[in-house]
């Protein structure tokens, strides 16, 4: 557990950390993230020349007297759906680029970036500088390491956030305290708060496998169940009235005490204080790991913050509707033989959801909409085995202090390509199956996939994080007549995340729901990392994924014409723009078009062998 800091402490760690090299080393990563998804996507005009062996992207924005400045960094184009990577830092005027927020100025204007967009992205960049910078630098002086942690301290010391995202540790609304307070990164023991709402206000849905339903209740614990019969006596009500929900600590000092004050006077919500069970913040930030008994449910809780330009709250249809999917989930699972036996896929289910919904001036609306919501998941250590390790699909392209990758024990022991090969044929199957047999396409990328493993030797996956984290159309279901009811998406929300939807009418949507966050965000960069580091050919390393894809086809040809509707080997799929979303108004879909890696290889560009062990 983390100490408590002083004031002048975390202020002269704050000082320190700025001048380190562990912020020089940020700035260049923040720079190098940004400028290659603006090349990427298609933001910045560049040309693309050829100079002493080695690929120029070279550009001119205006400063603000509206004077040329040359830009130019050195990359390339990889084989992973194209992604560009800088091998070089930035240079601006031929010395190296070391201010972001001049960067954007000077771009800005000649990409046509809406003025007030590029301002708060400037902003989130600053505030991912400064606060990843104490990440990096605090991670250094302690000595910390990677060598021998669990699954949930890895949640924490996997800090490297977003590989592609610029802004991966924004979290506007945290100040640098609440960053050290409660920032994964730093391993705090955390107490949620609970407070007890009026039932008549409350959405509560809980699982079909949750009887009696009363058992979520319970979780409170008896000393916080005994405050609640004496708040509830104080307020002139009946305990059973109300409903326990449990809150962020900072969610309760900065958004519940300052919002719903009238709520709070009138005893439409009461304080009964914090929990008995502590707990551990994961990478997601508001998911919260139960420490003090690994097995309990872990916790998702709202938080009023913006990290990686989205907002953490958690919208009230989504509450509702996790535990329909996960029981719409685990159904499917319990029926098919290939899922449940051959890949021994774990669904890690959301089997309660609890919001407060009542009514609050409208000028407060906005700041309060999903502000005041839970969702229990059940924990991974119940679905382990003996001998059984897990670690976040991310991790798999985490170094240690050292530069050591987490992988490299593993990867030795096995050869690169065995290894690999042993990685795809575990983490495929279960992700194509429940695409082209059921229709459901799973938002299964970075931490939303866990690899389990046996001394580094990959045995299955487990997915989570169902509530928003799926795609189906309901015409192209297997079987359309079991989907669950779902609460329907506010329109209010939807103006705000036009990327934020469950049901589609078009099944290339859901093809590329999970071509984009799968295939685009977790392989690709674990094809790129492993070239980079252990000399595995790209090419190969989608080879060897197109080869398990073919076996799955040839087992199942039953299923011949749905590998057409959910055509994942078509020759260009489309991933979404995340920086471009954040520099023009949320009018339309960000997405681009790019080559797919697996129809390269299917069509016979780039098969190669290239010798690695």
């Amino acid at each position: 557990m983390t100490l408590k800091r002083t004031d002048t402490e975390e202020m002269e760690i704050t000082w320190r950390a700025l001048r380190s090299e562990e912020a020089a080393g940020v700035r260049r990563r923040l720079i190098r993230q940004l400028v290659e998804t603006l090349l990427y996507e298609g933001v910045l005009s560049s040309s693309e020349v050829e100079r002493e062996g080695e690929k120029r992207f070279e550009w001119e924005g205006r400063d603000r007297t509206g004077k040329p400045v040359h830009y130019w960094c050195r990359g390339e184009r990889r084989f992973s759906f194209d992604r560009i990577r800088l091998v070089s830092p930035l240079y601006r005027e031929g010395r190296e680029a070391v201010s972001l927020s001049r960067f954007l100025e000077e771009i800005g204007e000649v990409c046509g970036a809406d003025g007030e967009q590029l301002n708060h992205f400037t902003r989130e960049l600053e505030e991912t500088l400064v606060k990843d910078t104490l990440c990096q630098y605090l991670r250094r002086r302690e000595g910390r390491t990677l060598l021998g942690k669990g699954y949930d301290e890895l949640e924490g010391e996997l800090m490297d956030g977003h590989p592609y995202h610029p802004s991966y540790k924004s979290r506007i609304g945290f100040s640098l305290s609440d960053h050290l307070a409660y920032g994964p990164e730093f391993l705090p023991e955390i107490r949620p708060v609970w407070l007890a709402v009026r039932r008549e206000e409350a959405r509560l849905a809980v699982s079909e496998s949750i009887s009696p339903p009363k058992q979520v209740e319970a979780l409170a614990g008896t000393a916080v169940k005994r405050r609640l019969r004496e708040a509830a006596k104080d307020a002139g009500a009946d305990p059973v009235e109300y409903l326990p929900i449990p809150v962020h600590p900072w969610q309760w000092r900065n958004v519940i005490a300052v919002h719903y004050q009238r709520a709070l006077e009138t005893g439409e919500i009461l304080f009964l204080g914090p929990s008995e069970d502590g707990y551990r913040p994961q990478q997601s930030i508001r998911t919260l790991a139960n420490v003090t008994c690994p097995e309990r449910w872990s916790l998702k809780v709202s938080l009023s913050i913006l990290n990686t330009s989205t907002s953490r709250v958690l919208a009230p249809h989504t509450v509702e509707n996790a535990p329909k999917i996960t029981d719409w989930l685990r159904g499917i699972w319990q029926k098919d033989r290939y899922l449940r036996e051959e890949c021994r896929l774990i669904l890690l289910g959301e089997v309660a959801g609890a919001a407060w919904d009542g009514p609050v001036p409208a000028p407060l609306a906005d700041r309060t909409y999903g502000a005041f919501s839970a969702i229990w998941r059940e924990s991974l250590h119940r679905y382990l085995r003996p001998e059984e390790e897990a670690v976040p699909y991310n991790g798999l392209c985490q170094r240690d202090t050292d530069g050591t990758p987490l992988i490299d024990p593993w990867v030795r022991q096995l050869g690169v390509e065995t290894w690999t090969r042993r990685l795809l044929e575990v983490s495929l199957p279960p992700i194509l199956h429940l695409l082209y047999a059921h229709g459901i396409g799973m938002e299964a990328h970075a931490q939303n996939m866990v690899l389990i493993h046996r001394k580094g030797v990959p045995e299955r996956i487990a997915l989570k994080d169902f509530h928003d984290g799926i795609r189906f159309s309901a015409d192209h279901l297997t079987d359309p007549g079991n989907r669950p009811d779902l609460t329907a998406t506010p329109e209010s929300h939807a103006r705000i995340n036009r990327n934020s939807f469950i049901e589609t009418e078009d099944p290339r949507q859901v093809s590329d729901f999970m071509l984009d966050a799968f295939f685009f965000v977790n392989l690709g960069e674990l094809a790129m990392f492993l070239q980079d580091v252990y000399g595995l050919a790209e090419r190969r390393f989608w080879e060897m994924a197109r080869e398990i894809v073919g076996g799955y086809m040839e087992r199942f040809d039953c299923l011949t014409p749905r590998f057409r509707i959910f055509d994942l080997l078509a020759p260009r799929v489309e991933v979404e723009q995340l920086t471009k979303r954040r520099l023009f108004p949320e009018t339309e879909l960000r997405v681009h078009e790019v080559r797919n890696p697996l129809a390269r290889v299917a069509s016979g560009e780039g098969l190669v062998r290239v010798e690695t062990e």
